[in-house]
């Protein structure tokens, strides 16, 4: 039989095997198109003689930051694109890109220009050279000069972090809130399933979730002055990574969503009792319209905070908010029904109105939450 030529062509034609990358660099994104190609120049240039990759792990950018990776990605196939559909926070995207990667070293870098790159090689080498260090952090505080991106209003707010890190950190670290650094591979084995994946702050989730004391190095460099894009730094953000300290500090004892997910209800009998007191003053309507028109309110106040504080990672925007609304009316309508059920049985029982009042909040508060958290914010 003749050899088919065709297919010989075709085989020679195929590359050989490249080996895969000593280095991951992941560069969590949103909004953040026209950044990409200046951070691949800078780390082409840093990055010399080192066999490396880099994720751009984005949130789904409306201004379309991850189809232009895409089209980086076709001409330098040392670029990759995660893109995440539905869900938020920068943890949680560094997790899912350092599952992604096989690389024996990995190294988080904000896409935002503002970390010093140069320090990457430096990183590399102390984590290669010396075995028993397991991260290297670029630290903003171990020089005394304020840098150029670095207000002093952020600073101040750094600060403040850092301390409230402390109570929950087994280390020393000047600057716990840093999102550059490097770590060996297992470092993040280690951690991952124990990740509390809130918010932005990866190197404090990292050392509170590891099951080891980690060792470390810093290495002091100055924080740049944002070039495009606006920061991701607002008043949710410092929400979140108080959100992550109590989880990092309760989460074993009761799940720091529950907690504020009971924490909006409490606002939501504020708001019930204002609306009611308003509507009996204000309008001729009789107690018990009244009192439909403020648990409806409550409801719908409760479900706003709800996906804006609770579930922020997975809040529900444009269209979703209608049928997430409608979801949450019904299941707490079922956790009311449950809530009245119960109390009445305990007051049989114990005679006791105030033990069956809370009795009954607190079965329709686990009730509403389990349900709400499947029917309504479930994972997409």
């Amino acid at each position: 039989m003749q050899p088919d030529v065709t297919e010989a062509r075709r085989i020679e034609a195929v590359p050989a095997i490249a080996k895969g990358p000593d280095l991951t660099v992941i560069a969590p994104t949103f909004n953040e198109r026209e950044n990409v190609e200046p951070l691949m120049e800078k780390l082409d240039a840093a990055l010399s003689g080192v066999h490396w990759e880099v994720i751009f792990v984005d949130d789904d950018s409306p201004d379309g930051t991850a189809a232009h990776v895409r089209e980086v990605a076709r001409r330098d196939s040392r670029v990759r694109c995660v893109q995440r559909l539905g869900r938020r926070g920068l943890t949680s995207a560094c997790a899912e890109a350092v599952l992604a990667s096989s690389a024996p070293y990995v190294a988080i870098i904000d896409a935002d220009l503002q970390h010093d790159e140069t320090l990457l090689p430096r990183m590399l080498e102390l984590l290669q050279r010396e075995p028993e260090t397991d991260v290297v952090i670029g630290s903003r505080y171990t020089e005394k000069s304020l840098s150029e991106g670095f207000t002093r209003a952020r600073q101040a707010m750094s600060f403040i972090a850092t301390r409230l890190a402390q109570t929950i950190l087994r280390a020393k670290l000047s600057d716990p809130v840093s999102g550059f650094f490097m770590a060996k591979r297992e470092v993040f084995e280690g951690s991952i399933r124990s990740l509390s994946g809130i918010g932005n702050k990866i190197l404090v989730d990292v050392f509170a979730s590891s099951p080891r004391p980690l060792k470390f190095k810093e290495l002091a460099y100055q924080f740049k002055a944002r070039l495009h894009g606006e920061s991701k730094l607002d008043t949710l953000t410092v929400w979140e990574y108080l959100v992550l300290l109590a989880d990092k500090s309760l989460g074993r004892i009761v799940p720091v969503r529950f907690l504020l997910f009971s924490l909006v209800g409490f606002t939501g009998v504020l708001v019930h009792l204002g609306v009611l007191r308003a509507a009996l003053v204000a309008t001729p309507l009789t107690f018990a319209t009244s009192q439909a028109l403020a648990t409806l309110v409550a409801a719908i106040s409760n479900f706003f905070l709800n996906n804006w504080l609770t579930y922020r990672d997975k809040r529900l925007t444009g269209w979703q908010i209608i049928p997430g609304l409608i979801t949450f009316l019904l299941a707490c309508s079922v956790g009311a029904v449950v809530n009245v059920a119960f109390a009445e049985t305990v007051f049989e029982m114990t005679a006791l109105w105030w033990l069956a009042g809370i009795a009954g909040a607190a079965v329709s508060a686990v009730l509403n939450y389990a349900t709400t958290s499947i029917f309504t914010w479930r994972k997409r």
